[in-house]
């Protein structure tokens, strides 16, 4: 029987999903081993039924420039319970399965070395290398290296964000936009510096105070006041998920949300419009100074997962799926592959990158870097003590709404 390989896709899709899956199966066809795609994630693993399929060149082929993912996606994370109660030893045992091919994000990876230490117990080892995949571009990759899909996710968020802007700039309005990223602002920063957006709100900016409601009211509200003195009377806020996802619990439900959180205790803030609720809150705001000022929600998010990859993607992706057989054939396991710029294979191995409860932390933008500096520094209009005479045209109160003074910085 032939030596096999699995592959399953976690979490949620990103560009390029079907890139690494099918680059991964043709590296690893060409060099002779069987390779089976498995439905559902780790369900398909707990499952006594599980649906899989082969991977021939002719599949690999057809799908592996476009969007989505051709093997059904899962966010199942199994309990410790799982691995003794359901665990489909059998499926790996039958087909001679050597290596387990995962791609995803940190919990996917987290479950994948779980799966390696518990089949290593049972006297059948295998490998598991990862692929880091995210739009959020939040696993920490040396070099500020991004993960896979970042860069498609930010050109579509871009594409949208640049006609977004036109159409405040030919209504005269304001457009609130939201972009995915639960734990970090990397997707909400790059879509507003590429559209030179008038204020970006991220997490990360929260680095000297605390992240309240009113504080990121405050800011937008800055930004609107500032380009009133200016003369322009329009402009676009991208406001980072992540903002709400930090925000006290007992904040959000104060502001009449629902919140609804997902297996792995995450707030599942898919469920809810982020654009909605903080324009919600704004007109609230507005009618309360007694500005004048018209605002539209916009939601950018699933819209920019599983789309066709771009150029930047279709090549990384099929570096990384290089690099897994790379990786494989050295021996290597328990790991995620690296590639560097100069398309060189490394691992990183997960025991490095796990905290003491076996997760990933999160990478994060580096507020203080060049990228934030120069773009809040130059690009964002925001009140500043040189604005507080002209401000009180519009505010009573401009100090409040002073960039630095509302971050602390």
């Amino acid at each position: 029987m032939k030596d096999s390989i699995i592959i399953l896709c976690g979490g949620g899709p990103a560009p390029g999903m079907n890139t690494v899956v099918m680059s991964v199966a043709k590296t690893f066809l060409s060099n002779g081993y069987r390779v089976i795609g498995l439905h559902g994630g780790y369900s398909g693993l707990f499952s006594k039924n599980p649906r899989t399929q082969d991977i021939d060149f002719a599949l690999a082929d057809y799908y592996f420039n476009r969007g989505g993912s051709y093997f059904q996606m899962s966010r199942f994370k199994p309990k410790d319970s799982d691995f003794e109660e359901n665990f489909n030893l059998s499926l790996f045992k039958d087909n001679n399965i050597k290596l387990l091919v995962t791609v995803g994000g940190d919990d996917t990876a987290s479950t994948a070395n779980r799966i390696a230490k518990f089949l290593e117990a049972k006297q059948y080892p295998i490998r598991n290398i990862h692929v880091p995949k995210t739009i959020d571009n939040d696993l920490p990759l040396p070099g500020n290296a991004p993960t896979f899909g970042f860069n498609s996710a930010k050109d579509e968020g871009t594409h949208l964000a640049k006609t977004i802007y036109e159409d405040a700039r030919t209504s005269g309005n304001w457009l609130i936009i939201s972009a995915m990223g639960r734990s970090a602002g990397h997707l909400a920063l790059g879509i507003g510096e590429a559209t030179h957006c008038p204020m970006t709100i991220i997490p990360e900016m929260f680095n000297k105070t605390s992240i309240t409601l009113e504080k990121i009211v405050n800011l937008a509200i800055s930004s609107i006041v500032k380009r009133k003195i200016l003369g322009i009377d329009y402009g676009t806020i991208v406001v980072a998920e992540g903002v709400f996802h930090d925000l006290d619990p007992q904040e959000i439900k104060d502001a009449g949300v629902h919140m609804t959180y997902d297996e792995h205790g995450h707030p599942e803030l898919g469920k809810i419009s982020k654009a909605v609720l903080f324009n919600d809150i704004l007109d609230k705001k507005f009618k309360e100074l007694g500005l004048k000022v018209k605002t539209r929600p916009v939601e950018i998010g699933y819209d920019v997962r599983c789309q066709d990859p771009i150029s930047y993607d279709l090549s990384y992706c099929t570096e990384l799926a290089m690099g897994v057989y790379d990786l494989y054939a050295r021996g290597e396991t328990g790991c995620m592959v690296y590639v560097d710029p100069c398309g060189n294979t490394n691992p990183l191995y997960l025991k490095d990158l796990q905290n003491e409860e076996g997760k990933i932390p999160p990478r994060r933008v580096e507020i203080e870097n060049g990228i934030c500096r120069n773009y809040f520094g130059h690009i964002c209009h925001f009140i500043t003590p040189a604005d507080y005479e002209a401000a009180k045209k519009y505010i009573s109160n401009p100090e409040a709404y002073d960039f630095k003074k509302i971050l602390n910085w």
